[in-house]
């Protein structure tokens, strides 16, 4: 294979398909932002330490900037952007907005992608243990008590205990 030279991948999007020529080397968050045009998944640190490009990924949430999207061909993925059902915001979105779980927002979409991802894989019982799994979802404004509440709010009312 040439330097230049593209790989075709196939990805489903927010219940969308989309087929991409892509480089080898182009991460899923920029295959996302640049290709796509979803803007909602942030690039904080392009080094997998901050969150702030979590999506889900077969329904588990993933570090976009650190994957590369040709290893996610035939894969689905959620962003932000396909969380809520038409003009009816997730659960999550809206405990955010009641618990005032956002000052600046740049992390907003990465939390809420994780804490679906964290929700479904039914590990977190307690405060604490939503608090730890989280710890990789970093908020520099210091919104993590809001984002903690939400999620319990959610946790503890909707199934997924």
């Amino acid at each position: 294979m040439e330097n230049n030279s593209s790989i075709s991948v196939s990805l489903t999007i927010n219940n969308k398909d989309y087929r991409l020529e892509l480089r080898p080397w182009v991460s899923l968050l920029d295959a996302l932002r640049e290709r796509v045009g979803l803007t909602g998944t942030k690039k904080g640190c392009d080094h997998g330490q901050c969150g702030a490009c979590t999506v889900l990924c077969d329904g588990r949430r993933i570090l976009s900037c650190l994957t590369l999207a040709v290893t996610k061909n035939g894969s689905s993925i959620i962003t932000i952007e396909g969380v809520a059902e038409g003009f009816e915001l997730h659960p999550l979105q809206k405990a955010f907005i009641e618990h005032d779980a956002f000052q600046c927002g740049y992390c907003t979409p990465g939390q809420i992608c994780s804490a679906i991802g964290m929700l479904q894989e039914g590990k977190a019982r307690t405060r604490g243990e939503v608090k730890e799994l989280m710890s990789g979802n970093l908020c520099r404004c210091g919104a993590n008590d809001g984002i903690i509440d939400a999620i319990m709010q959610v946790k503890e009312g909707s199934g997924y205990e």
